[in-house]
C-alpha cells in the first residue's frame, strides 16, 4: 500500500509536468523512475492519486506564494493572493488528512494499527506532505544550479544545497518506510493528526464573526 520510493518517484514526476505544462524550466530526477510500478494495483493507484492531489496543492501554494512576493505586486494584489493562499493551504491539510484516513482504513481489517504497541509522532501523511515540499525544493534548486548568467558561485552553493535537500530527503523516506513496516508488524501505531485550522472557520476566526458583529 504505502512505498516511499514511489511517492518521491510521483512527487518528481508530478512536478516536472506541472512546471512544463505552465512553461516553466523544472526537470524532474529521474533516479526513482522505476518505482511507478508500485501502481499496478487498483488500490495503490487510488492511493498514489490521492498522494498526487495532495502534492498538487503543495505546488499550487508554492507559486500562488510567489505571487506575493513579486517586487511589483500592489496591496490589493497581495491582499486577493493572501486569501488565496489561506484557501489552498487548508485544501494542503485537509489532503494530508485524508492520506491518514486513507491509510487507517486499509489497515483496518488486519486490526491494526495495534492499539498497544508505542505512538508515533508523526503521521504518514504528515511526513508525506513534507517529503511533497522537499520535492518542490529539490526542483527549484536543481534550476537554480543550473541558471544562466548567475552571479559567480550561484552554481556551487545550489548544487551544495541540492545535495543535502536530497540526503535529507532520503532520510525522511526512510523513516516513513521505516514506520510503515513497524505499524504493519505491530510494533508502532499512528493517529490521524487533526490540525483543526481555524482561520477560514467563520465561527471560529475573530477577525471574521468580530466583524460582522459590529
Amino acid at each position: 500500500m504505502l512505498s516511499a520510493d514511489a511517492i518521491v518517484a510521483l512527487h518528481d514526476r508530478q512536478t516536472g509536468l506541472w512546471h512544463q505544462q505552465a512553461g516553466e524550466p523544472c526537470a524532474a530526477s529521474s533516479s526513482h523512475a522505476g518505482a511507478s510500478a508500485v501502481a499496478n494495483a487498483e488500490a495503490a493507484r487510488d492511493w498514489l492519486d490521492l498522494v498526487a492531489r495532495q502534492h498538487g496543492a503543495n505546488f499550487d501554494l508554492w507559486h500562488i506564494e510567489d505571487e506575493a512576493r513579486a517586487p511589483g505586486a500592489t496591496d490589493a494584489q497581495i491582499a486577493s493572493v493572501k486569501r488565496r493562499i489561506d484557501l489552498t493551504n487548508q485544501r494542503r491539510n485537509d489532503l494530508a488528512e485524508e492520506l491518514d484516513r486513507a491509510l487507517l482504513a486499509w489497515l483496518q481489517p488486519k486490526n491494526l494499527p495495534n492499539p498497544s504497541a508505542p505512538l508515533h509522532s508523526e503521521s504518514p501523511g504528515l511526513i508525506i506532505d513534507r517529503l511533497s515540499i522537499l520535492a518542490l525544493k529539490i526542483c527549484h534548486t536543481r534550476e537554480e544550479a543550473a541558471r544562466a548568467g548567475a552571479p559567480p558561485g550561484h552554481a556551487q552553493r545550489n548544487r551544495e544545497r541540492l545535495a543535502l535537500l536530497e540526503e535529507q530527503r532520503a532520510d525522511l523516506a526512510a523513516c516513513l518506510d521505516a514506520l510503515w513496516r513497524e505499524t504493519l508488524a505491530g510494533t508502532r501505531r499512528f493517529k490521524l493528526y487533526r490540525q483543526l485550522k481555524m482561520y477560514n472557520d467563520p465561527a471560529l476566526n475573530p477577525a471574521i464573526y468580530g466583524s460582522s458583529q459590529r
